[in-house]
């Protein structure tokens, strides 16, 4: 018989196995991988290759201009790295993949950001794979290129806000290209490919070790600490942040993951990026001869050699560069900067300019460009190129129909100084309930944290403005056509920073809603794929010294939340008088209601009944003494608002 030593489980761990091994494993050759990859896209992609060979022989034979060529007409190319003739031969040969970065540092784009999105749009509409990127992560830290003191730190939810509306700022931007992109011929094909994403997607998972252990050794102080900026901030400013020095190799691991996993070959950036590219490409270079994963290698040596060019930058007749630092920023947001107001500004575009803003602002064709200033110069004071240029522009932005109305009521005071405008016309749409494409989201709705941890969710889509009443909110959730910022797994999670997700309404108890706040105080729903509110939440005691008012909202709730406020002793003399001044506006409301009850009542008298006994009279001192002036005793640190309703 065996020994019982040979029977007995062994007591050494199993083999641990690292996981880069195990990724060599997966990928071996005598593996079978089932790709779900069907004929008709493989014939697809097929007729799609051969047109882009038929596309590269045309440039070479001089029959159509190359990719580069089209952008340095346009005045969209002012530096790249490398030679010219290596960057426009890899731009001929290949359907490669190019992105522009944008940190969302405000709640909305504005003009200078559309220079570099413009080079972008160009190589969509002519084949190549776009992707637009939204920094949710370096956002975060703060890109100090160009700046001598440190940027102010953002609220979480703040900066969660600015990236929900950049996000969907940026997807009816690139819908509006499409759209004017085909009125000048450029039809959308299969091959095109364009994509919106966020960093906070990849650096919300990365191990600091992983970033330290790939980038860390290819990236030397030396070179580094030479960087303009560096030298600016330190010697002239207010010092360099250890955050703000990690800016460049942040964003270079950016342009490292896109690199090796989409094949994004090309960065587009502002002239002042010139330095994030070239330490971009160095990291590239580095991390895919260095990393210790062969098969890692093998896909970046597939990808080819990474370069960039950037464009020129949009400033002030000071030379100063438009943005919101330099507090000059000229707003895509139609809330920020109206239609009406961006028409004006193009307007306002001096002579000597307007044909390079219509060569880089429009997909105007040259030759049309051309005879246009032609006969704007027989009669400048017309403005005519300006008019074309402005309403291009705004088009773009945020519409035919928001330009065509701008157009008009601009062109209607230059003819006559001083007279009424009719009214603006309304998207037909929006008269049958239906959003239009450039129907914008209400950001900052504000509520009080009591409506989101108290009221049923059908009492809430009342509040925010997406239903009429709160019957009408019941029938949107049964039909399922109310939606709530949510993470991508369908649980009853907060959004996450790195994706825009929605999860269906359901009739659910008020204390579900909140689960889905972000960072504490933020919400987002939607009722349809545009009608969208970003919605702040603030404690209720703030909301009611602010004096807004939401539908459906009591004034008597706002009475007792200020009546509360009394008991504080923290609260300053002007607090107090804010406060006195509310109630007598509220109490005098509410009497004058109270008033107009028992006129009515006196006007229409009730029928005597005898069978209702009279009820009888109750002693004033046999009631309980309720004092709003001194807080109950046996209340501890409760919410104000919570005792006041027990009373």
């Amino acid at each position: 018989m065996a020994s019982r030593s040979f029977l007995r489980a062994s007591s050494r761990p199993e083999a641990y196995v690292c996981p880069r091994c195990t990724l060599q494993a997966s990928n071996a050759s005598g593996k079978t991988i089932r790709r779900w990859i069907g004929t008709k896209y493989l014939a697809k992609m097929a007729d799609a290759e051969m047109a882009w060979s038929q596309k590269a022989s045309s440039i070479k034979s001089g029959k159509e201009k190359s990719m580069l060529t089209i952008l340095e007409e346009r005045g969209l190319v002012q530096t790249f790295t490398g030679k010219r003739v290596h960057v426009d031969q890899m731009m001929t040969d290949r359907r490669l993949g190019a992105y522009v970065g944008i940190d969302p540092t405000a709640s909305s784009l504005h003009v200078g950001h559309m220079i570099p999105f413009m080079a972008l749009f160009w190589m969509h509409i002519h084949g190549y794979h776009t992707v637009s990127l939204l920094g949710g992560a370096t956002a975060k830290i703060g890109d100090p290129t160009d700046r001598l003191t440190s940027r102010e730190k953002q609220h979480s939810s703040v900066g969660t806000a600015n990236m929900a509306n950049m996000h969907l700022q940026l997807k009816k931007l690139w819908k509006n290209v499409e759209i004017t992109a085909a009125k000048y011929g450029y039809k959308s094909e299969w091959a095109w490919r364009r994509e919106l994403i966020n960093n906070n997607a990849w650096w919300n998972t990365l191990p600091m070790l992983q970033f330290l252990q790939l980038l860390g050794p290819g990236m030397r102080l030396g070179s580094m600490l030479a960087r303009e900026t560096v030298k600016n901030k330190m010697s002239r400013g207010d010092g360099m942040s250890f955050a703000e020095f990690t800016y460049p190799l942040m964003q270079a691991w950016d342009w490292w993951h896109m690199f090796h996993t989409k094949g994004i070959q090309i960065q587009i950036g502002g002239s002042d990026q010139y330095g994030n590219i070239t330490a971009g490409i160095d990291a590239i270079k580095y991390i895919s001869t260095h990393h210790p994963n062969p098969t890692v290698k093998d896909e970046a040596a597939a990808v080819g050699e990474p370069f960039g060019f950037t464009v020129p930058l949009l400033t002030s007749s000071s030379g100063q560069k438009f943005g919101k630092s330099a507090g000059n920023a000229v707003w895509l947001d139609e809330e920020q900067t109206s239609s009406f107001e961006l028409y004006k500004y193009f307007l306002g575009t001096a002579d000597a300019d307007v044909e390079k803003y219509l060569q880089m602002f429009t997909f105007m064709p040259l030759e049309d460009i051309h005879a246009l200033v032609s006969e704007h110069m027989k009669s400048p004071e017309q403005r005519k190129a300006q008019h074309k240029l402005a309403k291009e522009f705004v088009e773009l932005v945020h519409g035919k129909l928001e330009a065509e109305s701008a157009e008009k009521e601009h062109r209607l005071l230059h003819l006559k100084p001083g007279a009424i405008l009719p009214p603006r016309a309304e998207d037909p749409s929006a008269q049958i309930g239906v959003s239009s494409l450039n129907k914008k989201p209400t950001v900052n709705v504000k509520l009080p944290r009591h409506v989101i941890f108290q009221k049923s969710i059908s009492k809430i889509l009342y509040a925010v403005g997406l239903a009429t009443s709160t019957s009408e909110g019941r029938r949107l959730i049964d039909a399922g056509g109310a939606y709530i910022g949510s993470s991508p797994n369908e649980k009853h999670e907060p959004m996450n920073d790195g994706h825009l997700s929605w999860a269906t309404i359901r009739a659910w108890k008020p204390e579900e809603t909140k689960k889905y706040l972000i960072h504490d105080d933020l919400l987002l729903f939607r009722r349809s794929k545009k009608d969208i509110r970003i919605v702040q939440v603030i404690p209720d005691e703030e909301y009611a010294m602010s004096g807004l008012t939401y539908p459906g909202m009591l004034r008597a709730w706002r009475v007792g939340i200020l009546k509360a406020m009394h008991v504080k002793t923290t609260i300053t003399k002007e607090e107090m008088e804010n406060i006195a001044k509310l109630l007598e506006e509220d109490e005098s409301f509410l009497d004058r209601q109270a008033q107009e009850g028992l006129k009515g009542a006196a006007k229409e008298p009730l029928e005597h009944d005898p069978s209702l006994s009279t009820p009888s009279k109750v002693n004033k001192s046999d009631l309980p003494k309720i004092d709003f002036v001194k807080k109950p005793k046996n209340i501890n640190d409760d919410d104000p608002a919570s005792w006041i309703d027990r009373l």
